[in-house]
């Protein structure tokens, strides 16, 4: 089964891993610019929808 994980900050923590990752951290800056919706396009006649 072909799915996103969609990141959401925990409200009542003391931790948050977004505020460790510096803002010129390699990824940081190539999440705004990268567009993978064509790739989940593409692929998704090779997931099954069961989720097995």
């Amino acid at each position: 089964m072909q799915g996103k994980k969609t990141y959401q900050e925990k409200l009542f923590t003391r931790f948050l891993l977004s505020e460790r990752i510096p803002e010129e951290n390699f990824y940081r800056r190539l999440k705004p610019v990268l567009d993978l919706e064509d790739l989940y396009k593409l692929t998704k006649p090779y997931y099954g929808s069961s989720g097995q």
